[in-house]
């Protein structure tokens, strides 16, 4: 899951040891730790397959960093020292390697893009469920990854499956699922303890597991940790819900047992609540691990799932901020769907999905996981579009998919227009010749 300014997934070692930590009300809350190096395929296609991934749009390019995988009969979680990138217009996966103090593989962490920097917070590595935060400046010729450790304040504890929001210069973080000490869970009126998992961490003190709604935020200017406090109704705890950004309005939906999707925004400025009942009586079926992504000014697009009843869902809606409704969306991906993917805004407002699971399943007793589930990750883009495109959009998907015809006309157009027409061409030449766009609907 991803949060980006305008607009990114442990205790799986040995399972059967120790009582699965992050499973509780929701198959969902599951956690990996068990780590390998992602393999590529060199002459062919490249191993893109991933799941729980950080995933964000700049300048029509899909910057993808981490997730997990299934490698050699195994459920792995990818490597943090490279980001691969997209060019949505040519059609062309390139990678970055990366150096410094590079982030240890996690799962469940929460990924922020903001001023050409790309934050990574939390999540699960080979220690169980981490803090840390980092960050990398992706507007530089080398990609340096810095652990930032000189903040003021305190920084929130230990958590995997939370969220973020971006704005005026601050990652807001929302809930998730970790661990406290007894003092901090008395301490707070903010955590829901999950009673299955209650352990020892190698010392005579008692850690509770469970769920908060705490917002937590962190400055970039300042590097300062804070607390603020909220007023209204806060959303109850939860982890691997959805989160979005519109103007200084921040909507979180889902990650809760519930059989309809509840939603609900903080102001940003005020920090205050506001539960919202939708208008209509058509509303979204309770999920986890689904993406909530802004698809205009004011309104937000959610895709697939993992329904309450445990089935990956493929269902896309739309929902409305001001009309405060929701309303389903007809296209043609009903049989594909996706759960623990990413979506991201692109260019004229379109949604970018890309990776996620098609199913998901645990085998499990009353305390422990008996093996990893083997997923099946999806490593293919659905393009949502959301208005009519511009003529000059439509002009260039026409001559990269006639480029036969005008190939000396084309040799005409002034630098910036050929450069943008030439990755279109490619685009429609690496692509069958009856699919010559990514699958896409606007409706």
């Amino acid at each position: 899951m991803i949060w980006r300014t305008g607009v990114l997934p442990a205790k799986w070692k040995q399972a059967v040891i120790k009582p699965f930590i992050g499973l509780g009300k929701d198959p969902s809350k599951a956690t990996r730790t068990q780590m390998s190096q992602m393999e590529t395929r060199t002459g062919g296609e490249l191993s893109l397959e991933r799941s729980d991934h950080i995933a964000f749009m700049e300048s029509g390019v899909l910057y993808v960093w981490g997730g997990c995988q299934s490698s050699s009969g195994t459920e792995t979680v990818l490597p943090s020292d490279e980001i691969w990138f997209y060019d949505l217009d040519s059609g062309v996966w390139d990678k970055w390697e990366m150096d410094g103090e590079v982030p240890p593989a996690l799962s469940g962490a929460s990924g922020s893009y903001h001023n050409g920097t790309l934050y990574i917070f939390g999540g699960c590595d080979t220690n169980g469920h981490t803090n840390q935060l980092y960050s990398v400046d992706l507007k530089k010729e080398s990609c340096i990854w810095k652990k930032v450790t000189d903040t003021i304040g305190t920084a929130p504890s230990p958590r995997d499956k939370h969220s973020c929001w971006v704005h005026r210069n601050r990652l807001i973080y929302f809930g998730g699922y970790g661990c406290k000490t007894i003092r901090e869970v008395n301490n707070s009126k903010s955590f829901t303890v999950d009673e299955m998992s209650l352990v020892t961490a190698g010392n005579p003190f008692f850690r509770f597991w469970g769920w908060n709604n705490e917002v937590n935020v962190f400055d970039t200017l300042t590097s300062a940790w804070s607390e603020p406090e909220t007023h209204g109704v806060a959303p109850a705890p939860r982890a691997s819900h959805a989160s979005a950004t519109l103007w200084s309005k921040g909507y979180v939906c889902g990650g809760q047992e519930t059989m309809h999707l509840d939603i609900h925004c903080l102001d940003l400025d005020t920090w205050t609540w506001t539960p919202i009942a939708p208008s209509s009586s058509c509303i979204p079926l309770g999920r986890s691990l689904h993406t909530l992504c802004p698809a205009s000014d004011n309104t937000l697009f959610l895709y697939g799932g993992l329904g309450i009843t445990g089935e990956p869902m493929s269902d896309g809606w739309e929902f409305d901020t001001q009309r405060r409704e929701w309303r389903e969306r007809v296209h043609p991906h009903r049989d594909k769907p996706r759960l623990w993917h990413s979506a991201c805004l692109g260019k004229d407002n379109d949604v970018v999905v890309f990776g996620g699971c098609k199913d998901f399943s645990l085998l499990m007793d009353s305390i422990t996981i008996l093996r990893s589930p083997l997923q099946n990750h999806c490593k293919d883009i659905l393009v949502f579009q959301n208005q009519p495109y511009p003529l000059l959009r439509l002009c260039q998907d026409c001559l990269g998919q006639n480029a036969e015809l005008v190939q000396e006309q084309i040799t005409w157009l002034p630098p910036k227009l050929l450069t943008t027409v030439n990755k279109k061409v490619t685009f429609s030449s690496n692509c069958p010749k009856d699919k010559t766009q990514l699958d896409s609907i606007f409706v």
